[in-house]
């Protein structure tokens, strides 16, 4: 596998940019002349809260004991991103807010102390096991409790999940978590998976994840996670919106559980009972950054620790860390939240710890049999065909050894460029062959998803996970063989493939490509030659790529 301490995400910085450079925008949004501009980094996680707070903020107008009114513009980046962006960068927010202080001291041994010595928590939330409460209350959920093994065994036997679900939810139980790389509950899922195996209570350390039992427990859970998002929100936002059919399961902060649970039905809040982790949010000053900007992100944490920003915090689900604010809606049992719980605490990961579980993760989870479609018609000359190449090879760059990988472009006719070739081996000759492509020819679209659907077929098997990516910029106007139909998408979503759509440029089949995406468990990209590069980063971490903090 890779061994790499960390990779580069291209974009961060950019993106970091853009979105500093939005939220100076005109209007109501402006900060005063002669403000104190602060960024705050933060979690995903704590998005519903923090957005409304920093508005708030904002328009109460306070000032530094100088008279320069403060103005923060928030900048939400899982805690991985966020220390690989500081790391490369050099760029550093005046206050962050990561899941746990363990990620200031991975930015420390990157060289980079700035996080350490000022921090103070300003909620809390544990990390739970999310279910839709019919799946939960179909495995005896809540007289019966539910471990981490418990939900790994489960989505790994489609047996075992037919006889206690009753066949009800599907053949099999689809879980997610967040990728490790990026986020700070991915990680922490990983441990936690480490702990249960271990049965222990104080933090692991190296030598207990490299315990051969342990090794197996993580494969297992592994196994039979479906899909892993890059941050923590869009989890819970995916969740609910797709349904029981695309997550049965996922793994995220009681928080986010709640927050993004409401609905019918409902997901719940469940606590293994081996134990977890509990985010501690530490917002972590600065100590690099001038004395204005120390103070001016002084006053905008103690405005968080206030009685009115805590009790936005539990609005949004948040445990309030103010004695002033006790625990109330939506934190209650109507919503499945149990505050006694968690009764057992796992304790907080060092450093080394976190890599080697990242290290073993690249080599527990699920390997991918990948297609990926690629157009290159007449269209696509020039600059979309450049891009869409550059992109390409960052996804392979990023694929683990034990993948493997099918390559067909599609013009005229669909032609095979590589076949099953396993990435380890063959990465530079991969890379190779998508550097060759050539713009040329018509579109013929729906043969190519045909064959792409049979070479996963011929080469896929129940060990691995069957992924299609299709990129087009334009309608299909020479398919001899097949057209868009049930019998397409029948063929395209056999054998369990997940299909991911890139609808690449204005003239793109859009409603085409959604539709094959939503049938296959996948997810539809808009795409350009600007933002192409992200969207394969997506779909990299989706896949369980090289991407973020680890070896």
């Amino acid at each position: 596998m890779n061994k790499k301490r960390f990779v580069w995400l291209p974009l961060i910085a950019l993106l970091s940019l853009a979105t500093l450079t939005c939220s100076l925008g005109s209007g109501a949004d402006r900060p005063p002349r002669n403000a104190v501009v602060i960024q705050v980094t933060a979690n995903t996680s704590l998005r519903p809260w923090l957005e409304e707070a920093v508005a708030d903020f904002n328009a109460a107008g306070v000032e530094t004991s100088g008279g320069k009114p403060v103005y923060v513009v928030l900048d939400l980046q899982e805690a991985g991103r966020a220390v690989i962006a500081m790391a490369e960068s050099g760029a550093r927010p005046a206050l962050w807010l990561p899941d746990d202080l363990v990620w200031a001291n991975m930015l420390a041994g990157m060289g980079d102390g700035s996080f350490q010595g000022d921090c103070v928590s300003v909620a809390e939330s544990p990390l739970v096991i999310a279910m839709w409460r019919p799946v939960a209350e179909s495995l005896g959920w809540p007289g019966r409790s539910l471990g981490w093994l418990d939900i790994g065994s489960l989505a790994a036997d489609p047996s075992a999940w037919a006889y206690y679900s009753g066949g009800q939810f599907g053949d099999s139980l689809r879980l997610g978590h967040t990728h490790p790389g990026l986020s700070g509950a991915g990680a922490s899922t990983l441990v936690a998976v480490v702990q249960a195996a271990e049965s222990k209570t104080e933090a692991v350390s190296v030598d207990d994840i490299q315990q051969p039992i342990v090794q197996a427990s993580v494969s297992a859970f592994e196994a039979a996670v479906s899909w892993f998002s890059s941050d923590t929100d869009d989890l819970g936002r995916t969740m609910q919106q797709r349904g029981i059919g695309y997550l049965g399961a996922a793994v995220m902060y009681e928080s986010t559980a709640v927050y993004y649970g409401s609905g019918d039905p409902e997901i719940v809040p469940i606590y293994p009972f081996e134990g977890t982790f509990v985010a501690a949010h530490p917002a972590c000053l600065n100590s690099s950054a001038d004395g204005v900007t120390q103070e001016a992100a002084r006053l905008f944490r103690d405005y968080l620790l206030g009685d009115e920003a805590q009790q936005l915090a539990l609005a949004s689900g948040l445990r309030p860390v103010s004695a002033n604010v006790p625990p109330g809606p939506p934190l209650d049992a109507s919503r499945g939240v149990d505050l006694g719980q968690p009764e057992i605490i796992f304790g907080a990961p060092s450093v080394d710890a976190l890599y080697a579980v990242q290290e073993l993760w690249q080599s527990a989870r699920k390997d991918v049999n990948l297609v990926m479609l690629i157009d290159t018609s007449g269209s696509m000359r020039g600059d979309k065909m450049e891009n869409a190449r550059a992109a390409a090879i960052q996804f392979v760059q990023q694929m683990g050894d034990d993948d493997r990988i099918t390559i067909i472009a599609f013009a005229t006719d669909p032609y095979v460029v590589v076949y099953n070739q396993p990435v380890g081996s063959g990465r530079e000759q991969i890379i190779a062959a998508l550097q060759g492509l050539v713009a040329r020819g018509e579109t013929a679209l729906y043969d190519a998803v045909a064959d792409g659907s049979s070479a996963i077929a011929d080469t896929g098997s129940s060990q691995v996970s069957n992924a299609m990516i299709v990129l087009s910029d334009g309608l299909d106007n020479n398919s001899h063989r097949y057209q868009f139909n049930q019998s397409l998408i029948d063929l395209a979503i056999a054998n369990h493939t997940t299909v991911f759509t890139i609808a690449y440029g204005g003239d793109a089949d859009e409603d085409l490509l959604a539709e094959l995406a939503d049938r296959a468990y996948g997810n539809f990209y808009l795409g350009d030659e600007a933002n192409i590069a992200a969207i394969y980063e997506e779909m990299s971490a989706a896949f369980g790529g090289s991407v973020g903090v680890g070896r």
